[in-house]
């Protein structure tokens, strides 16, 4: 999973003035989170260096020389058949010595899938909060379970600058993700590049969905037009489980949401989530076993609270649709691109209705 960083890049001086502004807008204790995040990005972006100097190095592993080579394979695909901007974004490399990007912070409440936002002056409001630092992250997890909310900490291994750091070499390819399966590999480049064509502020399941629908269909083209048979098929195997799995939380996601809107006491609520999340459980073991063993979703239901269902909403509820307006827009990705451009532009419901093509209730 990805997300959106809402800071632009800036020359120190510059940077030190936006967070004196800052502070008198919303207080110091934003300021001390702004600036782990500009620190954070700044540390990540002196760190990348231009992958053909990686690839001059004769010390350089064969096998991240041969995922380079591919990564930039993937780049130029990109640009010339998915027709997402050329610029600077990963064409460098970075290795932070640590297995993710950023550690994002989520919490919903006891009853309720609706994830909690943060905003920010200039940069608008999200549905997760990230640190460069996994301490900061756990730190001010506790606070909020100590308010409590559910929350759930985990990993990012690449986000984006929306563009705003191409000026200073773009976006990195990042050692969090250089090593995944081609097809996840592709789908990465992809799903960041396009949250440099069009972003709503405000409208992270916007966003997300539409990065999530041009990641898939993208991916689907390079493989088909560039992968082995055997990469093919492992890839196809890989997207059929994903299937399953959104199959089965999509099912208890609706139950939940059924059972935190009813008309029970909270007490009662409660009782019937804690059996949901048994049962739960119980289905993926069976899931599980149907795919011999295969442990790639452990770590998702180990930790599975209302904060994962909320996610996956973001971040694939509304990706049928933006597939629906590609092949509405005759697969042209140009066309593609400009009409959600327009929609980005639109109040929310406005965009939302006509996404959807339904209306927005109130």
């Amino acid at each position: 999973m990805s997300q959106t960083l809402h800071l632009p890049v800036m020359r120190r001086g510059a940077l030190a003035l936006l967070l004196c502004a800052l502070c008198l807008l919303s207080g110091c204790a934003q300021l001390s989170y702004l600036g782990q995040s500009v620190g954070g990005h700044l540390r990540l972006m002196q760190a990348a260096r231009p992958v053909q100097d990686w690839l001059n190095d004769p010390a350089l592993s064969p096998e991240l020389r041969e995922r380079l080579v591919l990564s930039q394979a993937m780049r130029q695909f990109s640009v010339q058949e998915l027709k997402l901007p050329d610029n600077d974004s990963y064409r460098r490399y970075a290795d932070l010595g640590r297995p993710a990007a950023v550690w994002n912070v989520v919490a919903t409440s006891e009853l309720s899938l609706t994830l909690k936002t943060w905003c920010y002056p200039v940069m608008g409001c999200a549905g997760y909060r990230g640190y460069f630092e996994r301490a900061e992250a756990d730190a001010y997890a506790e606070q909020l379970r100590a308010e409590g909310l559910e929350v759930l900490v985990y990993p990012v291994p690449a986000y984006s600058t929306l563009g705003w750091s191409n000026w200073v070499g773009g976006d990195p390819l990042l050692n969090t993700f250089i090593k995944y399966p081609e097809g996840e590999l592709a789908g990465m480049i992809f799903h960041e590049l396009a949250h440099q064509v069009a972003y709503a502020a405000d409208d992270t399941q916007f966003n997300e969905s539409f990065a999530t629908a041009v990641e898939r269909r993208g991916t689907a083209a390079w493989l088909a037009l560039h992968a082995s048979e055997t990469e093919r098929a492992s890839y196809q195997r890989r997207l059929e489980r994903r299937s399953q799995f959104r199959q089965l939380t999509d099912g208890y996601r609706s139950r939940l949401l059924a059972i935190y809107t009813g008309q029970q006491a909270d007490a009662a609520k409660r009782e019937a989530k804690a059996v949901l999340m048994q049962e739960l459980r119980r289905d993926y073991a069976e899931l599980k076993h149907s795919w011999g063993g295969d442990s790639s979703y452990d770590a998702w239901f180990a930790r599975a609270n209302n904060t994962s269902f909320a996610l996956l909403a973001a971040y694939t509820e509304l990706t049928p649709a933006f597939d629906a307006l590609l092949t509405r827009e005759g697969d042209d990705w140009a066309r593609f691109y400009a009409e959600v451009q327009r929609l980005a532009k639109l109040p929310k419901p406005e965009r939302r209705s006509q996404l959807t093509g339904k209306p927005v209730l109130p």
